[in-house]
């Protein structure tokens, strides 16, 4: 069996979003012919735990765990945090809007921790695995950012070893739809650049989850990317020809996953306000934002008298989603109203089409998330600047008017973590033997 070298600062028991695509890509290397070797922090900073994701870890893998030292105690006493509130990444602030000292936090993130808060793990962890890779091998070396310390961590050993190196960006680095709120100054924005493109161009092969992001990547490394997207894994969705769970007294919107301020659209609230005075929603209607929301959200939600009506659920573990998915009447895909939002091809709408539910997005309409739903023909994609009267509309034509789910001969089975792996297999077969 070869051996890949996985570094990662996501891991089990740490939750959320950024665990998952490496975690169900280790899952199931194993049966491909490859053994995950992952390096990852003994004591990270992470969204949420989630200790039923240690299932997911096939036997035939090892786990290295280091100590890495992040500024995050200084950042929580320096903004009034306390000891125990997670950090969140992007920009999210659940409890206030962010005061003086958030904004000069948001600066020296930016400008002294290039590319970001983990770079201290940068060189003790480049100085271990030179050592381990020495005495234990491994055919290929992955990276996976954000944070993209990994991949400075992976370019270090790539100049010491000369090991094959495939670079797995979940989102882009200069490119991300928050890059322009880190307040750069000139020399930090140049060095940013300079150290992604030495990341594109030094490695092997590169591979990111969408086609936007693909096309940002290819234009700042003057290099091919692949595109091997986030997909869902059929043993979290339970049995799709299960009956569904829905309850008949209410109708049941979710959305799973972070809910910042840029995916808060007033719009939809108000649409929300509409559809509870219609007599079919009048006392049945019920809204689920399970995940972290910012400030903004709930304001929103206060300022259109929704209180009643809307649920926040901080988190649930990921073996319950595919349940809550399925017994949805509506799925809600709120898309970043930011600068390179096409990009943004978020994990969670696999999940979506896999539950079979109805999907109601808002974003951008050529955008990747837009394709990839209409291919699914599950759900609509709705600009973000529609009327509350549109998104009332829509959600009529996806509940009860004939709105037919799932194109003839779609096949959702590519996107099945399998299927995806198999992909990813052949990627490192590729690198395999050019190297």
């Amino acid at each position: 069996m070869k051996r890949v070298l996985i570094i990662t600062y996501y891991w089990p028991p740490g939750g959320g979003a950024g665990v998952q695509r490496w975690l169900k890509f280790s899952k199931y290397l194993p049966e491909n012919g490859w053994y995950p070797v992952i390096y990852t922090p003994e004591n990270p900073e992470v969204p949420a735990l989630d200790a039923s994701l240690e299932k997911d870890i096939p036997e035939a893998c090892e786990v290295i765990r280091k100590p890495i030292n992040e500024p995050y105690s200084f950042y929580k006493r320096f903004t009034g945090r306390g000891k125990e509130e997670t950090v969140n990444a992007g920009f999210l602030d659940e409890g206030r809007k962010p005061g003086l000292k958030d904004k000069i936090a948001v600066w020296i993130r930016g400008n002294l921790f290039i590319p970001d808060a983990r770079k201290f793990w940068i060189r003790p962890s480049i100085k271990f695995l030179t050592r381990y890779l020495r005495e234990n091998p491994a055919d290929v070396m992955v990276s996976t950012g954000p944070p993209h310390s990994m991949h400075l961590i992976a370019l270090g050993i790539k100049h010491k070893l000369d090991i094959p190196w495939v670079a797995d960006f979940r989102d882009p680095w200069t490119g991300i739809d928050f890059y322009d709120q880190l307040m750069l100054t000139g020399y930090a924005d140049r060095k940013h650049h300079r150290l992604e493109q030495e990341v594109l161009q030094q490695a092997d092969r590169v591979v990111t989850v969408g086609w936007e992001s693909a096309r940002l990547l290819e234009h700042n490394g003057g290099r091919k990317v692949d595109v091997i997207t986030n997909g869902f894994d059929a043993d979290d969705m339970g049995d799709p020809n299960a009956p569904e769970e829905r309850n008949s007294n209410t109708f049941t919107i979710r959305h799973v996953g972070a809910m910042n301020k840029d995916r808060n659209y007033n719009s939809f609230w108000q649409a929300i306000k509409k559809l509870n005075d219609h007599k079919l929603f009048k006392k049945k209607l019920v809204v689920e934002l399970i995940g972290k929301s910012d400030a903004a959200v709930r304001a929103s939600v206060e300022q259109a008298g929704l209180q009643d009506l809307v649920s926040f659920i901080a988190y649930v573990p990921h073996r319950k989603i595919g349940g809550l998915l399925r017994s949805a009447d509506l799925l809600y895909l709120p898309i970043n109203n930011t600068p390179n939002s096409k990009a943004i091809l978020t994990g969670k709408l696999f999940e979506y089409i896999a539950s079979g539910t109805p999907v109601l997005g808002m974003g951008p309409e050529d955008g990747d998330a837009a394709r990839v739903l209409r291919d699914a023909g599950i759900g609509m994609m709705l600009p973000v600047d529609c009327s509350p009267e549109c998104i009332v509309q829509s959600v009529f034509s996806l509940v009860y008017q004939s709105f037919t789910p799932i194109n003839p001969g779609y096949d959702r089975e590519m996107y099945s973590r399998k299927a995806l792996t198999s992909r990813l297999t052949e990627l490192l077969e590729g690198v395999y033997h050019e190297g």
